[in-house]
């Protein structure tokens, strides 16, 4: 054997020589890309994907899931120390909008669960007034600048009411708002590996791009003959 062909053949059988990038080994590169990345994106995306169907479909009829709001009202009074920092001075405005002393935030969440935060709230000569929004109700809280007292209020509308606002993100927080964000990524992930996959297999499946047209056309459609502008 000469040592050309020698070299040859042990190029041909060695392992580490580089593979060959033929069409079709490309193609089943990227076949297998799409589908890992199809089946993880899934993976990820399948609670969240249900949850989002299913309250798409309670939002759609809402009235026939609604619920009668139940309202609850608590009382407390403040204590003598946290009272003076919420004294009226004499230079203050009538009206105005800043955050609550720390001390005070840390007594309304031990005692109502219902610190604000670092946000602004309204301050005015009489009373202090924050605003408690939440999913599936709404509630406010009033303290008497005088007195000390504050008065709680909650309303709540029910399960499918609070899955619903959480479906649309409604006083839900930053974290919530950055899983959607994250859910949608992974939908848009799923949704593009699905349409390369149909690419890859269209040749054996003739009814693969009839279907695709009609799914994007039908929502064209009913938006430009059957909803009113």
């Amino acid at each position: 054997m000469t040592p050309a062909h020698s070299s040859s053949a042990t190029a041909k059988s060695s392992p580490f020589a580089p593979l060959a990038r033929t069409p079709s080994a490309r193609r089943a590169f990227w076949t297998k890309q799409f589908y890992l990345w199809h089946w993880v994106s899934s993976a990820f995306a399948l609670a969240a994907m249900l949850f989002f169907a299913v309250t798409g479909i309670t939002l759609n009829h809402a009235g026939s899931f609604s619920a009668k709001p139940r309202v609850k009202q608590t009382r407390e009074t403040l204590p003598d120390d946290l009272r003076k920092t919420i004294a009226v001075a004499d230079h203050e405005a009538a009206e105005t909008k800043r955050p609550l002393p720390v001390e005070l935030r840390r007594w309304l969440d031990r005692n109502l669960s219902a610190d604000p935060g670092a946000r602004v709230v309204e301050w005015n000569a009489d009373e202090i007034y924050i605003d408690l929004p939440r999913p599936g109700g709404d509630g406010w809280l009033t303290i008497d600048r005088a007195s000390g007292g504050v008065l709680k209020e909650t309303t709540t509308r029910g399960a499918i009411s609070w899955l619903n606002d959480l479906h649309k993100g409604r006083h839900t927080g930053t974290v919530w708002i950055l899983f959607m964000d994250f859910f949608s990524v992974v939908s848009v992930i799923f949704c593009l590996t699905g349409l390369a996959l149909l690419f890859v297999h269209a040749r054996r499946r003739p009814m693969t791009w009839p279907v695709v047209a009609a799914g994007l056309l039908l929502p064209v459609l009913l938006i430009l003959f059957l909803i009113h502008h």
